[in-house]
């Protein structure tokens, strides 16, 4: 037996043995400072999650969070100073080979291809360094070429491609190797509207066939809105939200109502602010919109005193809550920079 032939087989009796009911990714008290004394920046402290199999979770959070350090250090390309990191039941720190056989990442959007190769090449290329005879996995890249749409461009060098189309080539080819733990880093950066919705519906669909578990870094609120199961969101180091997607759009059970009036004064605005929580304002010296946020307890009591003072409502709109609102309040800041 050749010893490139040791490495397929030990790296396949690896993923037979990470195989098991543990969750696919579990983060145990997790902390890295840079640097010591004064200067000493703590950028990740005691963080502990669980990811389970199967699932798509969005990891958020304004810059200088902590996210880049824990994906890391969940990769191994940091050694954290406290904490412990499992890869499908199997100590990272332990036995680094059987942990991270089944793990794979898109780091920096397309960066990961090499250019100068075609599409296949490429897929062949990534598969045999992650352990894996690219012939015995032929017949996976074919069906991966045909769900991305890049068939036809199997026998293209990548450098001739569309950014779309590269974006495309850089998940099949985190993919060529058959791993089931991917890390996604803005994996539609730099894509418009259609090729990124497209790349969405195909990594959902890809997530259900392939029974794959994605963590997925990404600035646009949308991506992760539309394409995750459950979203983390660090500040500070820490996390500070972690549930599922439909709980953190209806985090307070609250609705957002837009009122336009052309009654609206300063006075009548402190007024209101007693009933509900104003969060915007614009135009109030003649007349002008007033966003609050309101509960119906609020909502009932915030139109009654409106009545009693003669208000004459131009419009009523229902803004609906979305995740760049849950992250601006969860982190007081306005946008996230993973």
């Amino acid at each position: 037996m050749t010893a490139s032939e040791r490495v397929v087989e030990e790296t396949v009796e690896s993923r037979s043995d990470a195989s098991t009911g543990e969750p696919a990714v579990a983060i145990d008290g997790l902390r890295k400072t840079f640097g010591s004394g004064p200067e000493a920046v703590t950028a990740v402290d005691g963080v502990s999650v669980g990811i389970e199999r199967g699932s798509v979770v969005g990891l958020l959070g304004p810059n200088g969070a902590g996210k880049t350090t824990l994906i890391k250090s969940v990769l191994g390309m940091v050694v954290p100073d406290e904490g412990d990191v499992h890869i499908g039941g199997v100590d990272a720190r332990a036995s680094p080979r059987a942990a991270y056989a089944d793990v794979d990442a898109m780091l920096e959007g397309a960066r990961n291809d090499y250019w100068r190769l075609t599409v296949r090449e490429n897929l062949r290329y990534f598969a045999t360094i992650s352990g894996v005879d690219p012939d015995s996995v032929a017949a996976r890249h074919d069906r991966l070429l045909d769900r991305l749409d890049l068939t036809a461009k199997a026998d293209v060098a990548v450098r001739d491609l569309s950014r779309g189309m590269k974006q495309k080539v850089s998940l099949a080819s985190v993919l060529a190797g058959g791993a089931s733990v991917v890390f996604l880093d803005e994996p539609t950066l730099g894509l418009d509207v259609e090729s990124s919705r497209t790349l969405q519906r195909e990594l959902r669909r890809l997530v259900a066939e392939e029974d794959l578990t994605v963590i997925l870094s990404s600035h646009d609120m949308d991506v992760v809105e539309r394409v995750c199961d459950r979203v983390i969101i660090m500040a500070d180091g820490r996390v500070v939200a972690d549930d599922s997607v439909d709980a953190l759009l209806g985090v307070d059970d609250t609705h957002r109502l837009e009122l336009t009036s052309a009654d609206f004064d300063g006075d009548l605005l402190a007024a209101l602010s007693q009933r509900a929580a104003v969060v915007d304002t614009e135009g109030l010296d003649r007349g002008g919109r007033v966003a609050v946020d309101a509960d119906s307890d609020d909502l009932y009591s915030l139109m009654g005193a409106l009545e009693d003072r003669g208000v004459t409502l131009e419009s009523v709109q229902s803004v609906d809550r979305d995740l760049e609102a849950a992250f601006v309040d969860l982190t007081g800041t306005e946008g996230a920079d993973p």
